[in-house]
């Protein structure tokens, strides 16, 4: 598997992992299935709508035709154990870039914003009795994954996250990170990939959310956003405030290119109960004094939580999985994220994944195009 991929606006699923490290020992002759025939399998089934090892397989026996359509399966389809061995091997890692370089052929290329956060698979400790916390890049725009990160161990997120912006290419990109990401060598980072930051200022940056604070009580508001959003039984106003007067900031040059502060001051309510949350949050920004901009850039990042970690819950029940290798729940979260963007990529039959990916078990033509062969 040593061919160069072709570039990436020509990119296609069967391009995808032909640079991908076969974990299995081909000396020995004994491969029934080439590494693209468990993998094609593999992603067909979960688009249909099967995840665990053995589902897959009886997708498979089901399938069989349509599959040899695309790659022999010479040896009939494979078992559910030697899938289990395969994703229990498989690097992460290098499975990972494949499906970035898949991911980014279907991104747009205009200003997108990137959330970055993480989830804990619940249900599962490594050796060390640790959970596992996977760290994501978002595109809100596209509503796709673009790249991951385990958290190892003992190790937070502050750590992860620059080993995660070396993954993806955010380039003239928003990243927005919540409060664990507001560190000085995060900025940094982000800035020298010549993409914009938008931190979240909470108590773990004491001092500075005291001088944000400060400043707001006495400067001058630069630029002002309101919105209301309605929906799903709610309204909710936020007004976003923008100071660019930074006097008040303690080592503000700390920050890479940092040039405005702001304040989201939301109002929630709530139609059933009746009664209003007010909220209040702050962040820094390298972005210049936009309300209108760092309004909606702070807006887009809770599409991680909407669109990626609920549909992985809810629609993939990741946590409800039975796997309790490390190794295969990251690339079953893999395979899960390409799925969801595949789902979301298709626009022809407008209506929810659950309904997509039953259509896919029935239609083949259907899942063809979802998998883009």
């Amino acid at each position: 598997m040593t061919r160069q991929g072709p570039e990436l606006e020509n990119l296609l699923f069967k391009d995808c992992f032909t640079t991908l490290k076969d974990p299995r020992r081909t000396n020995r002759g004994n491969i029934r299935y080439s590494l693209e025939e468990l993998i094609f399998l593999t992603i067909a089934a979960v688009v249909s709508g099967f995840q665990t090892y053995e589902l897959i397989e009886g997708f498979g026996q089901e399938k069989l035709d349509w599959l040899r359509s695309y790659y022999p399966y010479k040896n009939g389809v494979p078992s559910h154990d030697t899938l289990g061995k395969l994703y229990g091997r498989l690097n992460p890692k290098e499975f990972s870039k494949c499906l970035i370089q898949f991911t980014e052929s279907l991104a747009e290329q205009d200003t997108k914003v990137i959330a970055i956060d993480g989830k804990t698979v619940k249900g599962f400790l490594n050796q060390e009795g640790y959970p596992m916390h996977i760290l994501t890049a978002f595109c809100a725009n596209n509503r796709m994954s673009l790249g991951q990160k385990s958290v190892d161990g003992k190790e937070n997120e502050i750590v992860a996250i620059p080993r995660l912006l070396e993954l993806v290419c955010v380039k003239n990109s928003i990243v927005t990170i919540d409060a664990m990401g507001c560190q000085t060598e995060i900025a940094t980072k982000i800035r020298k990939q010549e993409a914009e930051y938008v931190l979240q200022v909470k108590n773990n940056q004491k001092t500075l959310l005291e001088n944000i604070e400060d400043s707001f009580s006495v400067k001058k508001t630069t630029d002002i956003d309101i919105t209301e959003d309605c929906g799903h039984g709610r309204v909710e106003v936020r007004k976003c405030s923008v100071v660019s007067d930074l006097e008040f900031i303690e080592n503000a040059h700390k920050w890479k290119d940092l040039k405005t502060i702001v304040r989201i001051e939301s109002k929630t309510y709530f139609k059933k109960t009746a009664k209003e949350i007010l909220g209040t949050r702050y962040y820094i920004s390298s972005l210049p004094a936009n309300a209108k901009l760092l309004n909606e850039s702070i807006s887009s990042h809770w599409s991680i939580e909407n669109n990626l970690h609920w549909n992985l819950d809810v629609i993939f029940k990741e946590d409800n999985q039975a796997k309790r290798n490390q190794t295969a729940i990251e690339n079953a979260n893999l395979i899960a994220k390409l799925a969801m963007i595949m789902l979301e990529q298709e626009k022809t039959f407008t209506k929810s994944k659950n309904r997509k990916r039953l259509k896919a078990f029935a239609n083949n033509t259907y899942r063809e195009l979802i998998l883009k062969v």
